[in-house]
């Protein structure tokens, strides 16, 4: 059952648009979204530009030494955590519209979000030039859902504190305290 009829049908849609637009970010060729010659054509850093870091992702070495490959990696990993931010956040409010419980909400959006980028991994195996990495749905995938989840606790909490005193029960109205 649903609370708000209209609400949930505007969650839907702009989920459908997010899974939409990540599903097709997805489709495309790493060919086709390497930003390298860009920041090439836009920038002019060395290996001494930025702070130096070395780490393994996934078996590879990403390192501040190739400033281009670097910054393309932290954009690229940013976008994700960004996506399932957004779409975390769309879905837990669509399951907000119905009568399920709060917490409830809170779990199911997440997790709906998380099967979904476990799928978008599986489905990038299938793209030339493209490698699905379980290991991004659990790292930056999960930071965006969390942070979602908290963002929206976080509001949840200072509406409630606002518009009820903090007592989670709506105020009296002004007539019934000097009634």
């Amino acid at each position: 059952m649903l609370r708000n009829r209209k609400a949930f049908w505007i969650w839907v849609a702009l989920i459908v648009l997010m899974v939409a637009m990540i599903y097709r970010g997805s489709a495309m060729p790493y060919s086709e979204q390497d930003l390298k010659p860009f920041l090439q054509a836009h920038f002019t850093w060395t290996p001494e530009t930025l702070p130096h870091i070395d780490f393994m992702y996934d078996g590879e070495l990403i390192t501040s030494q190739d400033p281009y490959a670097f910054v393309e990696f932290v954009i690229r990993k940013a976008s994700h955590v960004f996506e399932y931010f957004v779409l975390t956040f769309m879905l837990i409010n669509l399951f907000m519209t119905t009568v399920l419980p709060r917490l409830l909400s809170y779990l199911c959006g997440p997790a709906v979000a998380l099967n979904y980028a476990m799928f978008d991994e599986w489905h990038q195996t299938f793209i030339p030039g493209r490698t699905g990495h379980l290991v991004d749905a659990f790292t930056f995938d999960l930071a965006g859902m969390v942070t979602a989840v908290a963002v929206i606790m976080l509001l949840d909490l200072y509406y409630r504190w606002l518009y009820t005193g903090g007592s989670g029960k709506k105020r009296k109205s002004e007539a019934e305290y000097h009634g």
